[in-house]
């Protein structure tokens, strides 16, 4: 018997975007948010790794440290509701 796991929402109860959630699902649910991605440095469209890993994560691996993080994050969301 196969037993499927809901999948974890990566939003929070907010709506907002949220350092939990895959590069590959921001991208796919706001791609106008891809310049403030690349404005970090974050060229995560064609990554393979996007699928993957988490906003979190991807910063990370590029040397943001936790301000930067919260900065770009206050930025996506705020280019997600325009």
């Amino acid at each position: 018997m196969i037993v499927m796991k809901a999948k974890k929402e990566s939003k929070g109860k907010s709506g907002k975007i949220s350092k939990d959630m895959t590069l590959g699902e921001l991208v796919v649910k706001h791609p106008e948010t891809v310049e403030v991605m690349f404005k970090y440095g974050l060229h995560c469209i064609g990554c393979h790794m996007a699928a993957h890993e988490t906003i979190e994560q991807g910063a990370a691996a590029h040397g943001m440290d936790a301000r930067a993080i919260d900065k770009m994050l206050k930025e996506l969301n705020e280019a997600a509701a325009a």
